[in-house]
């Protein structure tokens, strides 16, 4: 080879490295005042160097990016699910950067190990994000996020209502007072409670306040629940809560609520994977020729699995289309009405076949809540998908900062 050949490769290289993309891999630890971070250079054999702390707010993660990125540096950021949400990860997407967040149960964890610091934590994120062997979970966007959060502020509204009455009913069996009728809490009930005599004044004014209690849950119970109908009908989701709502047992809150929690089941494959999504499937602990199954894992979305196995409570009766189940099945296709029948009359059977067995109501409810998992999967792969949401680039934050306060103290992640 020539001199001039040599010089022609060596200018060849040089300019296929000047557009070679170097691969970061930042394994963050954060938390609600500051977090921990890692940077894995690419390459098995990459430098693994600890970068430091720095402010769980978004401004120090900008200019975390603008000291260790670049126009030819890919950066790929990584932190665990927790109580800091994921305005992290929609910042640093929205930014043009590789984020995923892990649910802290999928994170293979070395045998063995005795020490656990946020150091050592953000240095395994890095090193198997780096690897590949860490996989994203499903990041919503701001609005499935936002009426997401609403849903979740009526099922706490709704269990208030029901501690403030089991309050009351203690109250009444601490002071042997037992209604003969059906306690169901209707204008009856009221009624009685209102003229009921007990013989001090202190005791009157105890269940006046358990009284007020009460109403003051059912009260916000049905302003959230106004709320819900409201925002829900403008949601671009609100196809598959009309869907949903041709089951028996899911009116407009519930349809709302499982759609928000679940938003799209197309990311998938089968039914079991949306099971196991919820945590109905049995733990097993298998080995050789034994097979060990236990309970539910109750792992992943609690707030979903509650509300399938709220909308079972009726499998008991005979399967049939009433007048308020006839008016949501109005105007939908076919093929969801033909689905939801389907799945009356599978769960009314399965119903009986359980019972038949012994097993225990509690266990019986949980098997249909898992039947009846996929036959919402099934629906909801049916529904158009929706639309992309517009949703307006984020304004600068220094220009929304009010005076007094420094970046930190007002863009907390936490």
């Amino acid at each position: 080879m020539d001199v001039a050949e040599v010089r022609t490769t060596t200018k060849t290289t040089k300019c296929e490295n000047k557009h070679m993309k170097i691969h970061k891999y930042v394994g963050c630890d954060v938390h609600k005042v500051d977090s921990d971070l890692v940077i894995a250079e690419e390459g098995r054999e990459g430098e693994v160097r600890p970068y430091g702390k720095i402010a769980s707010d978004l401004h120090a993660f900008e200019r975390l990016i603008k000291k260790i990125g670049g126009p030819d540096v890919v950066l790929h950021f990584v932190y665990e699910a927790g109580p800091t949400g994921f305005v992290l990860c929609r910042h640093l997407r929205h930014l043009g950067h590789d984020c995923i967040v892990v649910a802290p149960t999928k994170i293979p964890q070395p045998k063995g190990g005795r020490q656990k610091t946020n150091r050592r934590d953000a240095t395994q994120l890095a090193r198997l994000l780096r690897a590949g062997e860490l996989e994203g979970i499903y990041v919503p966007d701001v609005i499935d996020e936002a009426l997401r959060d609403l849903t979740r502020v009526r099922s706490d509204a709704s269990r208030d209502l029901k501690r403030a009455k089991q309050r009351l009913k203690a109250f009444l069996l601490r002071h042997g007072y037992h209604y003969a009728g059906s306690a169901n809490w209707d204008q009856k009930y009221h009624r009685y409670l209102r003229e009921l005599t007990l013989p001090l004044p202190t005791l009157k004014l105890a269940l006046e306040e358990y009284l007020l209690a009460m109403e003051e849950a059912n009260n916000r119970l049905t302003r959230i629940e106004e709320v819900v109908a409201a925002e829900a009908v403008k949601w671009r989701m609100y196809p598959a809560v009309q869907a949903l709502m041709c089951f028996r047992g899911f009116d407009l809150p519930a349809a709302t609520m499982l759609v928000a929690e679940l938003c799209d089941v197309r990311r998938f494959a089968h039914p079991r994977g949306l099971m196991a999504y919820l945590g109905l499937i049995p733990q097993e602990d298998s080995t050789g020729d034994t097979r060990t199954l236990g309970s539910i894992t109750k792992r992943g979305n609690a707030q979903a699995r509650w509300i399938l196995i709220e909308a079972v409570q009726h499998c008991g009766k005979a399967p049939k289309i009433g007048r308020r189940l006839a008016v949501r099945q109005d105007g939908q296709p076919e093929e969801y009405r033909k689905i939801a029948w389907k799945a009356q009359t599978r769960l009314y059977k399965r119903h009986w076949h359980l019972t038949q067995r012994g097993l225990l109501a509690a266990k019986v409810k949980v098997a249909l809540a898992r039947e009846l998992c996929g036959f919402v999967w099934d629906l909801l792969r049916r529904v158009p998908p929706p639309a992309q949401p517009k949703i307006k680039a984020p304004v600068s934050r220094s220009a929304t900062r009010r005076p007094g306060l420094s970046r930190s103290e007002h863009v907390m992640i936490g």
